[in-house]
Order: C-alpha cells, then sequence, then structure tokens
C-alpha cells in the first residue's frame, strides 16, 4: 500500500492510498491528532447517506493494510489515537480489524470503532476487542426508517439483543465505552416520534447519544437539518433525559468529514 495523494482544508487532512492490487481507500486526520481509517474498499451496507458505499463491496482489508494507514503517515504526524470508522462496515470484515486494533495497541495508540452491527457475528468480535470506545450507528429505530437508510437488512432488535447479552457480562467501567451514533436526515429520520424512540432506547442501555450532522454528498439527493434543527434535536434529546454529543466542525468539514469517504475520488498523481 502507498499514499498517491493528500488533501487538506483548514481543519482536515485526507490521504488516498492504493493498495497492491490496484483499489484505493482514504483516510482522514482530524483534530489535529486522529486519523479515521478505512477497513474495507467500498461498504456492503450501502448506506443511502454515504459516499463510502455507493459502489458496493470491492473487497476487505487486510489488517496489515488498515494498519498501513497510520505507519505510512506516523513519522509525519502527531497521531495519538485510531478511529476505525472510514469507508467499510469493520462488522463485516471482524477478523482483520480486531488483528489491526491489536497493532494499533502496540503501537500506544487509543482506538475507537464505528459500526452498524452488521453482520451479527463480527459485532460480536468487535464488542469484546480492546477497543477505547465503540459506537452502534443506529440512525433510526422503526421499520421504515431503518429501511430507508440502510442498504441491506440490519435487524435492530439482533443488533440490541447482542449487545445486552454483551453488556450484562462486562464491567460498569467497559459499559462507558459504548454509545449510540444518530445521523439526523431531514425528512427520514428527523421526526419528533423518531426521536423519542431513540430517547426510550438510549435510558433503557444507559448510553449517550452522538447525535451527527449530515454532510451532504454530491450525487446523494438526502439533505441535512438546519442548525436550528440540529439544536431543536439536541434540546429535545436532553428533555427526554438523555446523555447527548454533537458533531464537532472537524466531523462536519467538507475535506473528510463523516460519510464522505469514497473509493472513486478523481486523483491526480
Amino acid at each position: 500500500m502507498r499514499v498517491i495523494r493528500s488533501l487538506k482544508s483548514p481543519l482536515n487532512m485526507l490521504f488516498i492510498y492504493e493498495t497492491e492490487d490496484g483499489y484505493k481507500v482514504e483516510s482522514v486526520f482530524y483534530k489535529g491528532e486522529r486519523l479515521c481509517v478505512s477497513s474495507q474498499v467500498g461498504c456492503p451496507v450501502r448506506c443511502a447517506f454515504c459516499a463510502s458505499g455507493m459502489y458496493g463491496l470491492k473487497r476487505s482489508l487486510k489488517a496489515e493494510e488498515i494498519f498501513a494507514q497510520y505507519s505510512l503517515l506516523k513519522e509525519e504526524l502527531p497521531i495519538k489515537g485510531v478511529a476505525i470508522a472510514g469507508i467499510g462496515e469493520p462488522s463485516a470484515n471482524a477478523d482483520e480489524v480486531v488483528k489491526a486494533i491489536e497493532l494499533f495497541k502496540r503501537d500506544g495508540l487509543k482506538v475507537t470503532v464505528s459500526t452498524t452491527g452488521y453482520p451479527i457475528e463480527g459485532f460480536k468480535k468487535l464488542m469484546g476487542a480492546p477497543h477505547d470506545g465503540l459506537t452502534i450507528s443506529v440512525h433510526g429505530i422503526s421499520k421504515e426508517v431503518r429501511e430507508k437508510i440502510f442498504g441491506v437488512n440490519v435487524p435492530l432488535d439482533e443488533v440490541l439483543k447482542a449487545l445486552e447479552e454483551y453488556l450484562q457480562k462486562t464491567s460498569s467501567s467497559r459499559r462507558k465505552k459504548f454509545q449510540f451514533g444518530y445521523l439526523l436526515i431531514k425528512g427520514v429520520n428527523d421526526s419528533k416520534e423518531e426521536l423519542k424512540k431513540l430517547g426510550e432506547l438510549a435510558r433503557k442501555y444507559r448510553m449517550t447519544v452522538m447525535l451527527m450532522a449530515y454532510n451532504e454528498v454530491e450525487g446523494i439527493p438526502l439533505k441535512g437539518v438546519s442548525e436550528e434543527e440540529y439544536e431543536e434535536a439536541f434540546l429535545f434529546l436532553r428533555k427526554e433525559g438523555v446523555r447527548v454529543t454533537l458533531s464537532n466542525r472537524f466531523r462536519r468539514d467538507k475535506l473528510g468529514g463523516c460519510g464522505t469517504l469514497t473509493i472513486a475520488r478523481e486523483v491526480r498523481e
């Protein structure tokens, strides 16, 4: 694997890599300390809002390729942590992702992972991995809403059953490493009814909700909510008794913000 191009904004740096067999993946260095890396070439979940899955899944990355996205940059950047939240679904490549987590930890890095929980067997492996935080991307609670968002069936009841079984067996300190992720999409999952269901879920599992703002993607017709609507959703969940965090400016940056990484970016070497 090699770096073939880098792009820079005032907030983030995006790196494009080419694998030995000619595929391209991307990572983002944000907040001046964390590298968000990819786990697959493309993504099998194909969420309706996300550029990463627009072309489907080409193949999974090996642990060495996931780690290489960091090792190729570590001498030039002050990387303190890694987020496995770039292109790909970590649960669909769980064995290699767990190996990669172990490699990162040997280098003294904090490692977080984001997953939809699909497929369930992979999700179970990730929950028990030596990560420093796991975000479960729910994005919708009702069946109707989830069918609009996910390109494959990600049964929330099965994800929650596996989560509950794991949390019952783990320590209270370990429980604090888990949270729900929820990306607000205008007219899709931003209704008070859906947010109320999210609040009920968060209270039941005593989980924080990371409420994310949508980075609109060219070629995808979905839209994000306004700043006012975003704040209203935040305050609504707070009133429902939920711990909520918001997307920071790095995650909302057009260059390498959430949902914007792709395997088909135009590259000129």
